[in-house]
């Protein structure tokens, strides 16, 4: 499995949790809750690289569109974590903001594979 480029993501990163949980609803208003699967807390992160040359702009891209077209995964290492985990990224942008400067945006979460 490919490690992302070491490039780091700008401060202000945003991590967003959506834990796997089933509900049931009673015909009474009364509900029940249940977490479902083993791996019931995948993350999300918005990521920013911001004012980055163009060839880390390049190298990261590639990167991206190397893995969307194998559908393949990808580790990576959160900013808050030093653990490395597999991700996907569903969606990316980049914006040229300056002569021979980049930024991209870039959605990860997070996926588990044996």
């Amino acid at each position: 499995m490919a490690l992302f480029p070491s490039i780091e993501a700008d401060f202000g990163a945003v991590k967003t949790s959506e834990p796997v949980v089933r509900t049931v609803k009673f015909g009474d208003g009364y509900e029940q809750r249940i977490t479902f699967g083993i791996n019931q807390d995948p993350k999300k992160w918005a990521l920013k690289f911001s004012n980055i040359t163009e060839a880390d702009s390049d190298t990261i891209e590639t990167f991206l569109e190397a893995r969307a077209a194998d559908n393949l995964s990808f580790t990576w290492s959160p900013p808050d974590d030093s653990e490395i985990y597999s991700w996907v990224c569903d969606s990316w942008s980049k914006t040229l903001t300056s002569a021979g400067l980049a930024t991209i945006n870039a959605n990860f979460r997070q996926v588990f594979e044996p």
